[in-house]
């Protein structure tokens, strides 16, 4: 009887301990994908930021599997202790960065970086004590072969489940700081499992449960202050007052006020003002869709705040716009907040208006039609999923959809503070066999801009614009749009690839390059 209850004891002990492992796997993982976004967020170039935390990341988990040897008595209490510390430093990793980010700005970017490294180094680091004590403590139970494979196997389904979750769940409706939080609170329950399961060999049960329950109290601290926090991190970051705020699969939404001015921020970089984006919207549309004769069928790739859409929706003959963004929260937000809906003319809820929500470049592989006029107005290529929609792999998309008489215009960042990347994405667009007609314009909120379109046959200038009471564009003006000063002609550039990015390497460094 008593053989049965110290297998029944040990069995239950292994069972706890393996899932343990599950538990330790998704946390680790989870900080790792909370680093690595919540810096590409904050800093840009999404490929650099999880590619060097990462590797931060493994280096310290090898680092911390190496120190593990020197941990020699008191094994499980020292496992407890280390999820303590793991749940605490992990589950405030997100809130951490906010708040150093937001006290040190944006043009102290090597320090916050320090801080980022040297915050995931200390959580790798203890992660990788916690699986070596793990095994350590399993060793007497099960022969190696099997201790190496249960424990892995567990080990791997956690980073398996979480990296499911991550982009799916978590981060839509949790955020970044709250997913933090709870999984901290979930390294904290195995800190508690496992006293419980061990309460007869700790000799200091109950001071380990007072500290759990000091972790835990923090943690849910954090999470009922989270808004706060998050609010006070962000009202750091933007001059004016935040008015909407969210998180997405797929990025960051922010909208201020100040006064009649409303911005959009998108990972912090402002996309519009209200005040003069009348300046950067007339420009993108009217010049090359006032040259088409009649156009009847247009695309809009991005452009989910509705803006493109209300100047072409000016134009009577225009039978059908489709528009193709990757953010449905984006295009449901233009849509029903009053404030914003009124911006843009209530577009989105015209009759010939068809949203749709996708990856631009996988719509245009998979679909076949033909348009009068196509509308580019992506943000930036900050990074590499934003630079694919800059190369000539996608211009040769466009290409196929363009009508022959048709144009194209793509909005192509600063021609004044980017030049090389203005002229590389010129570049980029006639190395997919269409002819490019750059041109610029003032934004007072950007400085000069640029613009690019794009045709199968050459541009001819409209002799009139046909919508009357614009508040920029006129015929007047249209010739000096597409004449460049001597600091803004070309730039010999690399043509930008899927398989070399050149542009978003442009983008970085010029960018860079204005700040203070």
């Amino acid at each position: 009887m008593q053989a049965n209850f110290e297998a029944n004891a040990n069995r239950t002990m292994r069972q706890a301990l393996l899932f343990s492992v599950f538990i330790i796997a998704s946390c680790g993982l989870v900080y790792e994908l909370v680093a690595g976004a919540l810096s590409s967020y904050l800093l840009g170039d999404s490929v650099t930021q999880f590619s060097t935390v990462i590797g931060v990341y493994l280096f310290a988990m090898g680092c911390g599997s190496w120190a593990s040897k020197y941990l020699t008595h008191n094994l499980v209490k020292r496992f407890i202790e280390i999820e303590l510390m793991v749940g605490l430093v992990g589950g405030f990793s997100a809130a951490i960065l906010f708040l150093v980010f937001a006290n040190i700005g944006y043009n102290a970017g090597v320090p916050f970086q320090g801080i980022l490294y040297l915050l995931v180094f200390i959580i790798g680091t203890l992660v990788g004590l916690e699986i070596p004590l793990v095994m350590r403590i399993l060793e007497q139970e099960l022969t190696l072969k099997d201790l190496v494979s249960q424990v892995l196997t567990f080990d791997y389904l956690g980073a398996l489940a979480v990296s499911l979750a991550f982009p799916i769940l978590l981060v839509p409706h949790l955020g970044l700081l709250r997913t933090s939080l709870v999984f901290g609170l979930m390294n904290v329950f195995v800190a508690v499992w496992a006293v419980w399961v061990f309460r007869v060999q700790l000799k200091q049960a109950k001071a380990l449960l007072v500290q759990c329950g000091v972790v835990t109290l923090l943690l849910l601290a954090g999470l009922v202050f989270a808004n706060q926090l998050t609010q006070f991190s962000e009202e750091k970051l933007f001059d004016d007052h935040i008015i909407f705020s969210k998180s997405t699969k797929y990025q960051r939404i922010i909208l201020t006020q100040w006064r009649d001015d409303t911005r959009l921020f998108l990972n912090g970089n402002l996309q519009f003002s209200s005040r003069d984006e009348y300046r950067y919207h007339e420009a993108l549309i009217h010049p090359a869709l006032s040259a088409i004769t009649s156009p009847k069928r247009v695309l809009v790739l991005g452009g989910g705040d509705g803006l493109a859409v209300r100047e072409i929706l000016k134009y009577p003959s225009i039978k059908n716009i489709t528009l193709v963004d990757l953010d449905s929260e984006m295009t449901a937000i233009f849509k029903s907040n009053l404030r914003l809906s009124e911006l843009n003319q209530h577009a989105f809820s015209s009759p010939k208006v068809n949203i749709i929500t996708g990856d631009a470049f996988l719509w245009l592989d998979q679909h076949q039609d033909f348009y009068d006029f196509i509308v580019v107005d992506f943000p930036d290529p900050t990074n590499f999923s934003l630079g694919k929609l800059y190369t000539n792999t996608f211009y040769k998309l466009i290409a196929e959809h363009l009508s022959q008489h048709g144009l194209a215009v793509v909005q192509s960042t600063s021609p004044l503070y980017a030049r090389q990347s203005f002229w590389c994405i010129n570049n980029t667009i006639e190395s997919a066999g269409l002819i490019a007609t750059p041109y610029h314009t003032l934004v007072p909120s950007f400085g000069e801009w640029g613009y690019v379109i794009a045709s199968h046959l050459p541009y001819t200038s409209p002799k009139y614009i046909p919508i009357q009471n614009l508040q920029f564009i006129t015929p007047e003006i249209l010739p000096s749009l597409f004449v460049f000063p001597l600091d803004m002609q070309k730039l010999p550039s690399e043509i930008n690839r899927l398989n070399n990015q050149a542009l978003v390497h442009y983008y970085d460094a010029e960018w860079k390059h204005q700040g203070p």
